[in-house]
């Protein structure tokens, strides 16, 4: 080369150095942490900054493991989920003590970017549908040192005791330096949520009787809690002269409830994730008797001690396995509380609970999940194959292929109380929706060409339908197995749709034709096709004025 041009491109080379450092020392924008947020009586997750919802997958108890993720994720694909809820278990991520192994957590984040969804991390610690199974075997094998729960009878039961605490600092630590690696490994954000614990409490006795607990059980209940619940003030007080026959359960509650805030705090202190805890429910229309559900964990009666003794907890979630209506959405309303909101991180994966999806979306849900979505557990079924887990996937992605192109927006809608939805009661074929001037009527069942005045309901109950107002007069318009129509409040006005447009929704709304005729004459019409309508309405005086 010649020595004049080495010397130029020398010269040009130290003259960009700066810039080059400058560039390479300058950090990558930051992602902002998920958080809930909550203005004007409602709640949204925020996620990049924007509300997002959880249109969510849960997998099988033992489908986290690297070798089981390859019958995951077709699953997943499957359903279309935006999200897919994760066990991290505590026996393989501490497999001796103060020794942790961080594989399995990191394959599932590089699995999840990969396949472009976001994770829900279930922590399987000290609890597990009310057991201690996932400790590690180092606490499994040694019940002297790390104890359980003591019933009525003096005997040991199969529930991790809350008044434990050695086991308590051992989770500690163990979810503390979970969440310390995620911060370091997950700067991105791809894990949205942690759930701390799964279904705490215990099963077979109210409380703990061994005499460690009973002493506490028998002193005088905290003030500090009396205040919080809004109770009288009697100085002195125990726990069965302050809550009488609730006093076990309420106890309980208030043991493990502490615990757990104890494990997500720790956990906090290194990521502040928001974090949740879910239930084993108790029926909410026919309850049954103290000390025949899951005693202690965040059951509707005692949300009220949770919230009280858990403020680390960001919510109480449900997890819904009632397939009954009337027991479904009285969940939904007892956990849509003014100070939680409203998830459902599980519920069934069979053909009656699809629909519920968008009663969920109508009590304003941050997200909702069905579980066991992966093809691992197919061959119990003596028809077990893909073929027949896709099949029941496919009501779920009716869902979820709906929502997922618009699910920002929809998000965005709940959050300014834009947004109704409403599921199919058997029964009761006809739901009416008031609305600003209009009165929206959803009929399930296959809509006849008549005015459809006598719905007949679907055989099976799967209609739903959803309605967001986009403006003044302007409306989205989506369902399944079900007719929308609008009709004037004002008895003197009759309705008319100026405008009814099919639209897809990407980044924005894309027309694709209008509807007329025989698609609006008696009301919108929806059968199994995920349509996406935006309604335009006028009302003219009719007959009635």
């Amino acid at each position: 080369m010649n020595v004049k041009l080495r010397a130029l491109l020398l010269c040009l080379l130290l003259a960009m150095t700066p810039a080059v450092c400058r560039a390479a020392a300058s950090p990558r924008r930051s992602v902002p942490l998920p958080r809930i947020i909550h203005r004007d009586g409602r709640y949204a997750l925020l996620v990049n900054g924007r509300p997002y919802i959880i249109l969510g997958a849960q997998v099988h108890n033992s489908s986290a493991w690297p070798a089981m993720l390859p019958q995951v994720w077709p699953a997943i694909r499957a359903i279309d989920a935006n999200t897919v809820e994760m066990p991290v278990y505590w026996e393989q991520l501490e497999p001796a003590p103060g020794r942790f192994d961080f594989s399995v957590v990191d394959t599932l984040l590089a699995q999840a970017r990969a396949h472009h969804v976001h994770l829900v991390l279930l922590w399987f610690g000290t609890w597990k549908n009310g057991s201690g199974h996932y400790q590690p075997l180092w606490m499994q094998l040694n019940p002297r040192r790390y104890f359980r729960v003591i019933a009525r009878g003096g005997y040991a039961i199969d529930s991790p005791s809350p008044f434990d605490r050695l086991t308590e600092q051992a989770d500690a630590r163990a979810f503390a330096a979970l969440m310390a690696h995620l911060k370091t490994a997950d700067a991105r954000h791809t894990v949205l949520l942690a759930q701390v614990e799964n279904e705490t409490g215990t099963y077979g006795s109210q409380r703990d009787y061994s005499p460690r607990a009973t002493r506490i059980y028998q002193a005088p209940v905290p003030m500090k809690l009396l205040a919080a619940l809004g109770r009288r003030k009697k100085q002195g007080e125990n726990w069965k002269q302050a809550f009488g026959a609730d006093a076990a359960v309420d106890f309980h509650a208030w043991a493990i409830a502490r615990y757990v805030n104890r494990v997500a705090a720790a956990g906090k202190k290194q990521d502040p994730l928001p974090l949740y805890c879910n239930a084993a429910l108790r029926d909410p229309v026919t309850p049954q008797p103290n000390g025949e559900y899951e005693s202690g964990g965040p059951t509707y009666n005692v949300l009220s001690i949770w919230k009280a003794a858990a403020p680390e907890i960001n919510l109480l979630a449900p997890d819904i396995y009632m397939p009954d209506y009337h027991r479904y959405a009285k969940t939904l309303r007892l956990y849509a509380r003014p100070d939680n909101p409203l998830l459902v991180p599980e519920t069934g994966l069979g053909p009656a609970y699809a629909r519920y999806f968008f009663a969920a979306l109508g009590q304003g849900a941050l997200g909702w999940a069905p579980f066991g979505v992966d093809f691992t557990k197919v061959a119990y079924h003596p028809l077990g194959s893909h073929l027949l887990k896709s099949k029941l996937l496919r009501q779920f992605a009716l869902n979820y292929r709906l929502a997922r192109p618009m699910d920002r927006l929809l998000a965005k809608l709940e959050f300014a109380g834009q947004l109704k939805a409403v599921a199919e009661e058997r029964g009761h074929p006809r739901v009416m929706l008031p609305w600003g001037r209009w009165n929206i009527s959803v009929s399930f069942g296959a809509p006849g060409w008549g005015f459809d005045r006598h719905p007949r309901g679907n055989a099976r109950p799967m209609g739903r339908a959803l309605v967001a107002r986009l403006g003044k007069n302007q409306f989205l318009v989506a369902g399944y197995f079900c007719r929308v129509n609008f009709h004037a409040l004002n008895p003197a006005l009759e309705r008319q749709y100026v405008r009814v447009e099919q639209v897809k929704y990407r980044h924005g709304f894309h027309f694709l034709s209008i509807w007329n005729g025989d698609e609006t004459d008696f009301g919108l019409n929806f059968s199994s096709a995920p349509q996406i309508l935006r309604v335009w309405l006028s009302s003219y005086r009719g007959k009635r004025g």
